[in-house]
């Protein structure tokens, strides 16, 4: 990169582009709104962001290439996230909801769309190993990395809010259509099985794949 405006703008195009692309987050998000409203799908989408930072801020301090470079270490949380990821999947596809808690503000709720938002990306390490490979790419020369990866961090999370915040108000107008059991149900069964997806993709994954 010539300069840290031609960075800047490349970083923000590549990732908004990634950001849109469906994904686990897209989907935690989208059942979030249509099955337990829109505050628990926010609390959900600032997990996720929060998540994404934190592993920026790892990647800045060198964390990131560390667990790159440990077969060990990248192996372990590999399989962490793959059991919590099956784990919720599970959960899902056997108990399917047939009623939504639309509105509902118990703390308790509240605090577990936050938690279910940042322990699916803190979980997985190939969003580490994904910013080790892909924000250095856009640090311009003679920049202080550190502190510039966290501005990226900062820029990706920024975009990851504002299309969670897309995604939210585009179920609104469908909330009555998908407050009916049988969709309540079936939003339950089609991420419960997305995640388990995600999950065996990720403990079946080679790590020669991500080198």
């Amino acid at each position: 990169m010539h300069s840290v405006t031609t960075s800047l703008i490349a970083f923000t195009a590549a990732a908004s582009l990634l950001t849109m692309t469906p994904g686990l987050d897209t989907a935690l998000v989208l059942r979030t709104a249509a099955t337990e409203g829109p505050q628990r799908a926010a609390l959900a989408g600032v997990g996720i962001v929060i998540g994404c930072f934190c592993w920026a801020g790892a990647v800045a301090m060198g964390l990131g290439a560390l667990l790159a470079a440990s077969q060990l270490g990248y192996t372990v949380l590999r399989f962490v996230g793959a059991a919590y990821l099956v784990w919720l999947g599970y959960q899902m596809l056997r108990h399917p909801r047939r009623a939504v808690r639309m509105g509902a503000s118990d703390s308790g709720g509240l605090r577990a769309a936050f938690a279910k938002g940042v322990l699916t990306n803190l979980l997985n390490p190939k969003v580490g190993i994904f910013y080790v490979s892909f924000l250095p790419q856009f640090v311009p020369e003679g920049a202080p990395v550190a502190r510039y990866i966290l501005l990226l961090g900062a820029i990706h999370a920024g975009l990851g809010l504002l299309w969670f915040v897309c995604l939210i108000t585009a179920t609104h107008p469908l909330a009555r259509f998908l407050s009916r059991p049988a969709v309540v149900q079936t939003m339950d069964r089609v991420t419960g099985g997305l995640f388990l997806l995600f999950g065996v993709g990720l403990a079946l994954e080679s790590r020669r794949s991500i080198n």
